[in-house]
């Protein structure tokens, strides 16, 4: 159960968008989310993300990327255990409805590579994890894509577990058209 979607939350939500300035829900946008259960790898994704981004790779201080997503959405192809992580057991979607992602701190590494530290905020609880993106310029649209682990304890998603492992991966996919800046 378990499937960790908050990985895909936090994924979710830096997803981001758009080059210059873009403040547009994306064209194209993947939140998936992998977890051990009994030791065998199972994961779903998480649907309804939104975004507003405003990313200058000449001007990253200025830079933003919020996203949010809506938990209820969540898929693991298993209608049984998409209804169990919505429950008070794992999301408690019913009070806590979107995981939602907001950018600190965004540097650039090399070539098409980025860090960037953001609030990640599930069930209330908002911790701050880096993510490791790659930014694409593509023209009339901008690509960004990470991969990043959290706790899921660490938002009260779930609890200890011997079959169910801690760790999730998230995995961010997302495409956004671009709008001209104006400064």
């Amino acid at each position: 159960m378990m499937k960790n979607l908050l990985v895909s939350i936090s994924l979710f939500l830096l997803l981001g968008t758009g080059v210059v300035n873009a403040q547009t829900s994306a064209t194209r946008a993947s939140v998936t989310f992998e977890i051990k259960n009994m030791g065998i790898t199972t994961g779903g994704s998480l649907g309804g993300l939104v975004t507003k981004i405003n990313f200058n790779p000449n001007n990253l201080d200025a830079s933003t990327i919020e996203a949010s997503v809506d938990v209820g959405n969540i898929n693991t192809e298993n209608s049984g255990k998409d209804e169990h992580l919505r429950s008070a057991d794992f999301f408690d979607v019913a009070r806590f409805p979107r995981m939602t992602l907001k950018s600190v701190a965004l540097k650039h590494k090399r070539g098409n590579n980025y860090t960037g530290t953001f609030a990640l905020t599930i069930k209330g609880k908002t911790k701050q994890i880096d993510i490791p993106f790659t930014y694409l310029d593509k023209g009339a649209t901008a690509e960004f894509k990470g991969t990043f682990k959290i706790n899921r304890l660490d938002f009260g998603v779930g609890s200890s577990s011997m079959i169910l492992s801690d760790e999730v991966t998230v995995n961010l996919d997302c495409e956004e058209k671009k709008s001209e800046s104006r400064s």
